[in-house]
Order: C-alpha cells, then structure tokens, then sequence
C-alpha cells in the first residue's frame, strides 16, 4: 500500500459530496487543505472526530484551513450525517474507494484484533500549491483535532 510522504503531490480527484455536486480538489488550490478520512459516517468514533472538525471549524477557516472529509458512504448517507451532527464542513463519497487508495487510506488494518481491508482513519494536510504538507496515519479520532491544530500551529 502507497503512503503520501510531505512533499508528494496530492492526487487530483472529483468526487460527488452529500448533495451529489461534484467537489473537486483543485477547486481549493490557494487554499491550506486537511483532508481526511473515516470509514463510515454516524459510527461513535467518525462522529467523535467529524464533531471535532465542526467544533474547530471557525479558527481553522481563519487560518485560511478548509476540511474535507471522505469515506466510502453514498451521498444519501453523507447527507444524514450532515444534517443529524449539524456538519459544516465538505463531505465527499468514494464508494468505488479509488481515491481512498490513491491517498494510502484504504488497506489492511486491524480491527478488534483480526486483520480486515478497511478504511485507515487518516488525515494529509495539502498547502496552497498542492503539496503533501503532513501525513497522518492511523490516527485515533479522539484528540485528533487538537494535535492536528497543535501541528497547524493553530489556537
């Protein structure tokens, strides 16, 4: 499995978000970018850490910081988790999990001790020119928000 290292350049993509419009990663080119991943939406530790990002949204988009996040979960799905956990930020689908791939964050993992294909809670922070700023990988969702602005050097 390909992992992106900080100076790789972020993989292009276009994927449909929770009201199926596309959402295109050059779109946010100028902008700092945390992308990241979780395996599926309304599950206790995606929405743990997508109610992080909600909560630091503010001083993260005044960092001039946009979040997306990505999971497997069909647009119908995204939009529920949407609105139940009043997200505000860009949600997109990879049902087909070929962006997930691109970015190292579908493969083996382990879950409750058995080895399984999966997505790999994981977050890459893309600067302005679309460079690999950070990396993150098997992240936990609980405090993940903090050590991400901590990295970001963000209050």
């Amino acid at each position: 499995m390909t992992r992106l290292e900080p100076g790789d350049t972020a993989p292009d993509f276009t994927l449909l978000n929770d009201k199926e419009e596309e959402v295109s990663l050059h779109d946010f080119r100028g902008k700092t970018v945390v992308f990241y991943a979780y395996p599926r939406a309304m599950t206790p530790g995606c929405t743990t850490e997508a109610c992080d990002f909600r909560d630091s949204l503010d001083s993260l988009n005044a960092a001039g910081v946009s979040v997306i996040g990505i999971s497997p979960d069909k647009p119908a799905s995204l939009a529920k988790f949407r609105e139940k956990e009043g997200l505000t930020f860009t949600l997109v689908s990879d049902p087909d999990k070929k962006v997930l791939e691109e970015y190292g964050f579908f493969g083996e993992k382990k879950n409750y001790g058995k080895v399984v294909m999966g997505v790999i809670r994981s977050t890459v922070v893309i600067d302005p020119e679309g460079k690999i700023q950070e990396a993150l990988y098997n992240v936990k969702a609980k405090g993940h928000v903090a050590r991400l602005r901590g990295l970001l050097g963000i209050d």
